[in-house]
């Protein structure tokens, strides 16, 4: 299947999921805390058996990686990776900016990133080769090429590690300006031009797939914090900058003492 075919299932994908959430957001729902503390509602679960669903109708036999209903076929050549809800204590918060993600790897290479945020109507998609685009513009990233020039977010808290805490801290107060930031909204925003440089950590495969055909087709980059390439085996620390220039220098900042 080529890219774009890929695309327009994801899309199709990601368009059957939108409304699900939306059916319980900022309504009473039970909160379940998973093995890692984290939380999850319905909604999640709700929503990753729609994607599911047509994913088993559109490619039988092709592999899927879900935060709600695990994994089969991971070795098949194309592996789809689904967050039915990726920031889901924004949702149930009441917070806009949760998103569906959905990343199609070609043998283990992301091809194929949509990021979707239902709450604001907001869709942001890539295919490999084939450009970024927002609600069906093309985007590009900012062109930022330095970092004392850079909006910088980091992710809301330093890594628990000690070494890795100490380089994720020569980040800190780096830039023009800088936020906290969290999930992969801000991720979208950088590759449509906003901001300049996302750092973050402990992430998971359907955390950050998804982001990576998007920000390379931005005109980004994006890799773990040494960076290499970003695939189902990753550590989860990731660094996405608007230029390869920048995130060259945001590498040197992270390379361990």
């Amino acid at each position: 299947m080529t890219p774009d075919e890929l695309l327009d299932i994801a899309i199709a994908v990601s368009e059957a999921a939108r409304p699900v959430p939306l059916r319980y957001f900022r309504q009473p729902l039970e909160i379940i805390a998973k093995a890692d503390d984290s939380p999850v509602t319905i909604a999640d679960r709700e929503t990753e058996a729609v994607m599911r669903a047509l994913l088993a109708e559109r490619v039988p036999g092709h592999g899927i990686l879900g935060e709600e209903h695990g994994q089969e076929r991971l070795d098949h050549r194309f592996v789809w990776v689904l967050d039915p809800i990726d920031g889901t204590r924004s949702f149930i918060t009441g917070f806009p900016l949760f998103n569906n993600l959905i990343a199609v790897l070609d043998q283990g290479r992301p091809v194929v990133g949509v990021v979707d945020t239902p709450a604001i109507a907001e869709r942001y998609h890539a295919a490999r080769g084939r450009g970024a685009w927002f609600n069906g513009q093309p985007i590009r990233t900012s062109g930022c090429t330095e970092l004392a020039n850079a909006a910088v977010y980091l992710a809301g808290h330093a890594p628990a590690d000690p070494a890795e805490a100490a380089r994720f801290q020569r980040l800190q107060h780096k830039g023009r300006l800088q936020r906290q930031g969290y999930d992969a909204y801000v991720y979208a925003l950088l590759a449509a031009g906003h901001l300049d440089l996302m750092i973050e950590t402990d992430l998971q495969p359907y955390d950050h797939l998804a982001l990576v055909t998007l920000i390379e087709e931005a005109g980004g980059a994006i890799t773990d914090w040494a960076g290499n390439p970003l695939g189902l085996d990753s550590k989860g620390d990731v660094l996405a900058a608007a230029t390869p220039a920048l995130h060259a220098e945001a590498l040197t900042l992270l390379a361990p003492a």
